[in-house]
């Protein structure tokens, strides 16, 4: 059931974005799978529901040359995993530390045991142009302003609430300007 959810989730999200969206953009991911069990966040982590999210959302990240960001828990200050590339290609800040269960959680352990270079940073400087948020982890800090979130029909997965977003350019100018309504979508 979660892998399904996942599944359509990641599509929803990708065929709301698919105008916005190109390669080598971030997708954020923050995941309580103690709340996909149904569970208090941060009590019943589970490496068997972060594998489910995961085969779910790596063909699609793969697919669209998307890189993919794992947020760790608050107990390791929010950081990410990215891949190395990712990492090099926006300037993000390496940190050291290794996700564990119960510091990190199961979520950022897949990424670091699936991804192909994986390394730890402290944030992603406000470039995440995809989000989405299982079980109230606030990826909000992740995202490049503005964030517009997508009101899919998948709400949960598992037990736990989901929200997801993309991003949009900042509008600016005055009453004079001229805006290309093709972006705003």
């Amino acid at each position: 059931m979660i892998y399904e959810q996942m599944k359509t989730a990641i599509d929803e999200l990708i065929e709301a974005s698919k105008e916005r969206i190109k390669p080598c953009d971030i997708l954020v991911i923050g995941c309580s799978t103690s709340e996909i069990k149904g569970e208090c966040i941060g009590t019943a982590s589970s490496e068997e529901a972060a594998k489910q999210v995961m085969d779910a959302l790596l063909p699609k990240v793969k697919e669209y040359g998307l890189f993919l960001a794992v947020q760790c828990c608050e107990h390791l200050n929010r950081s990410l995993v990215v891949e190395k590339e990712c990492m090099e290609h926006y300037g993000l800040n390496e940190v050291w530390v290794c996700p564990q269960l119960h510091a990190g959680g199961a979520m950022a352990m897949q990424a670091m045991s699936r991804f192909k270079n994986p390394v730890m940073v402290e944030d992603l400087k406000a470039k995440a142009s995809l989000g989405i948020d299982i079980g109230g982890t606030f990826i909000g800090m992740h995202l490049h302003p503005v964030v517009v979130p997508i009101h899919a029909q998948t709400r949960k997965i598992g037990s736990a609430n989901i929200t997801m977003a993309r991003t949009r350019p900042k509008y600016v100018g005055g009453p004079r300007a001229a805006y290309d309504a093709n972006i705003m979508q």
